[in-house]
């Protein structure tokens, strides 16, 4: 696509955002051919949002990180998308049922940026080991997903990515300093609803290490001339499979050694 293809299509999707309504996909002149196309059109949508009032992107969601993830949206690679100012809340939280189309929620950790994460010189990919220093806190966070669509199994993957890959809104816990927390790759994340055990898994689920995921990202972004900047939060993935919610339901999160979260549908 052309650039005013890219913004046809990203305003295509602000619309239904906005006006919370269900897609059924996009028109097939503007739908993108593939994943780097994708995240043009996502970085346009985020350009209209913000323009719309809907919110300023402050960070971004990695989904299908963990075998869970990858087996129930049948994608076998990373996706991300934007999380929004307007959508980000601490601790607990009562959320709008009406404001969703047919919402969700997932089990994360997420990670508060401290230093950019600009790319090398020489192009040396980011590792593990080199974004663990920019990470300053940690979080247990819920990812209230939302599918915006008829049938989101009939959607190809690069309009889910450019759709900010089911992303609405996020409630985290209360920061933990790294030098705080426990051990990345074993510990363990449960997620209740209506104090029934839902789900659980651990963090190392995470594509072996939830860095891994941070350098995922990184690499990522600088394919596309942008970077990770202090103060962004980066959900990187969930250690239960989605779970669809009622109204009234209740959900709450833990990640063991990090921190708890809390959702009421209204």
């Amino acid at each position: 696509m052309n650039q005013e293809e890219l913004k046809q299509s990203a305003g295509i999707l602000a619309l239904t955002r906005v006006r919370n309504q269900i897609i059924n996909g996009l028109p097939d002149e503007y739908r993108p051919i593939d994943e780097a196309e994708a995240y043009q059109v996502q970085k346009q949508l985020h350009a209209l949002l913000d323009e719309a009032g809907y919110g300023k992107r402050v960070g971004y969601k990695i989904g299908c990180t963990t075998p869970v993830m990858q087996k129930f949206l049948g994608i076998n690679n990373p996706c991300a998308g934007g999380i929004y100012n307007t959508a980000t809340n601490y601790i607990a939280v009562s959320a709008q049922f009406d404001n969703f189309s047919h919402p969700g929620v997932e089990c994360e950790i997420a990670a508060f940026i401290g230093d950019d994460l600009v790319p090398a010189a020489d192009s040396t990919p980011f590792t593990r080991e080199t974004v663990a220093s920019a990470v300053q806190a940690l979080f247990g966070a819920i990812e209230i997903v939302d599918d915006r669509w008829t049938d989101y199994k009939q959607v190809d993957t690069p309009t889910l990515i450019a759709d900010d890959f089911f992303a609405s809104g996020i409630v985290l816990s209360q920061p933990k300093p790294v030098a705080e927390a426990p051990d990345l790759a074993t510990a363990r994340g449960h997620m209740a609803i209506n104090g029934n055990q839902v789900g659980e898994g651990t963090t190392g689920d995470i594509l072996g290490h939830p860095y891994e995921a941070l350098a995922w990202l990184a690499n990522s972004l600088a394919e596309r001339d942008q970077h990770l900047k202090s103060g962004e939060i980066v959900l990187l993935g969930s250690v239960v499979e989605t779970q669809w919610v009622e109204r009234g339901d209740e959900v709450n999160i833990e990640i063991e050694g990090v921190g708890g979260a809390l959702v009421k549908f209204v």
